[in-house]
């Protein structure tokens, strides 16, 4: 189940940085850093994640999305995939 919410963050994220070489990023490093996202793109990108795996994540939340290790990790214990 884990990948499959790896593969759908990524996506996410490729949708809202399609320039971001996602091969290359850090599964522990914060993806604001690695892929210079702003925070319009990091709201993208949540919304994304929410219609994509019927998930939602409340704004109090999101900084457990701040690395692809930590948004896969929140998102199945969220329920995500299920």
């Amino acid at each position: 189940m884990s990948d499959a919410v790896r593969e759908a963050v990524l996506a996410a994220l490729g949708s809202v940085a399609p320039e971001a070489d996602l091969d290359e990023l850090e599964a522990d490093e914060p993806l604001r850093e690695q892929i210079d996202l702003d925070s319009m793109d990091f709201l993208k990108f949540v919304v994304k994640l929410s219609e994509d795996l019927g998930v939602s994540v409340p704004e109090r939340d999101y900084p457990k999305l701040e690395s692809l290790d930590d948004a896969v990790e929140y998102l199945v214990a969220a329920g995500a995939g299920e």
